[in-house]
Parts: structure tokens; sequence; C-alpha cells
């Protein structure tokens, strides 16, 4: 939303925000249940609760949504790469519509004013409060629609995108039904939450610390500790240098968990077409030419 002013009898486009009251409300809600979980705390709930977020989460958020999906680089039948985006709203990815449009507008202006969690714009607007706000482009099914022509036929994709908050929210009954409240509370909300920050940290985290491999023309970065929590999302660096790449750790010791279940499913024959980084476009660089040092 835009109003016009004037400055000296110039006109002006002057952008008016508007607070986004649903997403504040259920982030801030999914926060105060992990604060209401904590006396519900049992070591099954939690070992659990880990499995399902490091279990799930590369496959239905980092493989489905984003490297397959969002960049193309693999293929698998469409039954498949449907059961791998269903699992990532299950798992609480968000409208995986949405968070593929909204991930290729983030590549196209990455560290601009039109990257929608801009990070030169500050650490916690790039991992958080970007989503306080509503954004035209989301708002607008036209604008979104028009980065997923590949999808926008899709007429399941489409229910999916309106729908996806039912299966997160029949997960919890499953949740009860398997361990109670306990389990509702650190399956559910704990985990989610979790998986919320780990990803919002490949926003904002891998744009302000960590090494370089590549001259990107953003602020992108390979932070470590990012990669090993995002299994494998956190070479970020590598990745806007080769988006289409279904590697992201580029190095030996890039260690890339997701890439490990590309590979597996493509031994099985599951995946096809699978696109690998050109490691001969990768330069050298000193400590003191990166931008910040690889313990950061």
């Amino acid at each position: 939303m835009t109003s016009t002013t004037t400055t000296q009898g110039a006109p002006v486009q002057v952008e008016k925000r508007r607070l986004h009251y649903p997403n504040i409300f259920w982030i801030a809600f999914a926060h105060l249940m992990v604060i209401v979980a904590i006396p519900f705390f049992t070591w099954d709930a939690f070992a659990w609760s880990l499995i399902l977020l490091f279990g799930l989460a590369p496959l239905g958020i980092n493989l489905g949504y984003h490297r397959m999906v969002t960049h193309g680089g693999l293929k698998m039948p469409k039954w498949a790469e449907a059961f791998f985006l269903t699992l990532g709203a299950a798992i609480g990815g968000g409208p995986p519509l949405h968070w593929v449009a909204e991930h290729r507008l983030h590549h196209r202006f990455s560290d601009t004013p039109k990257d929608p969690h801009d990070a030169t714009k500050g650490f916690w607007f790039a991992h958080i409060t970007h989503l306080f706000w509503h954004k035209e482009f989301e708002d607008v099914e036209e604008q979104w629609m028009a980065y997923i022509p590949d999808l926008a036929k899709n007429r399941y994709y489409y229910w999916l995108n309106k729908n996806w908050i039912l299966l997160p929210v029949a997960s919890l009954g499953l949740f009860y039904l398997w361990g109670g409240w306990t389990y509702v509370l650190w399956l559910g909300f704990v985990r989610v939450t979790l998986m919320l920050h780990i990803t919002w940290f490949v926003n904002s985290a891998t744009h302000m610390w960590g090494y370089r491999n590549y001259d990107t023309p953003d602020k992108t970065t390979n932070t470590w500790w990012v990669a090993l929590l995002a299994a494998g999302e956190g070479w970020h660096n590598n990745h806007h240098a080769q988006q289409v790449s279904a590697r992201h750790g580029h190095k030996w010791w890039e260690f890339d968990l997701t890439y490990l279940w590309v590979r597996f499913f493509e031994l099985i024959g599951l995946a096809k077409d699978v696109k690998r980084p050109q490691l001969s476009l990768m330069r050298a660089r000193t400590v003191s030419e990166s931008s910040a040092s690889p313990a950061s």
C-alpha cells in the first residue's frame, strides 16, 4: 500500500506499512507454548521432538520446498514431489506456494530493499520482524503467482497452499493420542518453534557471519553452525553462487545432510536429473579476504 505526498512540489510515493496481526499472534502464541511446555519436560518427549525436527525438516522443507520445487535441483515423480510438499506443510513449513514464490523473490533481489527479509536492515528484521508486517507481494495473488508459473496450475498445490494449516493442527491430535499434552507441547509447539528459528537463521545469520567461497553480488556467507542445525542450508554463499545445485556443501568438510538424502533417493531411482555444483567456479579466499572468519 502506498500514498502520495509532496516534497517541494514533487510527488513522492510513501509506503504505508500495516502490522500483520495474524502472524504476530501465531508467532507469539507458539513461543508462549514453549514456555508452557517447560514444566511438562520429559526426556522421551524431548528426544522425539529432536528426532522429528532433524528427521523430517530436511525432507519436507530443504529437499521438498527448497531444493526440488523452488530451484529444480532434482526431479522426482509428481506423486513423490507432492508427498514431500505435503510433508513440509504438515510439519509446519507454511503455505508451499507462498514459500516458493517468496524464496525466488529473495534470490532475485537478495540484500536489497525488494528482498522480503533484507538482511541489510539488521539481524532481527531478517530473522523475524519482517513477518510482523504485511507485504504487498504476499497479499496480491497476481504478484506471487507470477513467480511460480510452473506450479500455479496444479490444483492440489493450490489447495494445499490455502489449507496447509489443517495438517499441523491434525498432527497435534495424533501427538495427543500418542503421548498426551506433553507430546502436544514438545513434539508440536517446541519442535515447530525450533524449526522456524533454524530456518530464520538462514535468512539472518548466513547473510552476516561466516566466510565466502564465491564472490556473489549479495552478502551471503557460509555459516557452519547454521549448516549443522539446518542440515546443509547454512552453506548459503555456496547456494547463492549456484542456486540450482542440489548439493550445498561444496568443500569436502562442508557437511550437507540434505544432500545425503538426495543421493540416497538418486541411488534407489526416485530422484533424477540431480544438479551438482561446478567446483571450478570456486575461488580460494584467505581469512583476510573474507568478510568474516569461519569461526564466526
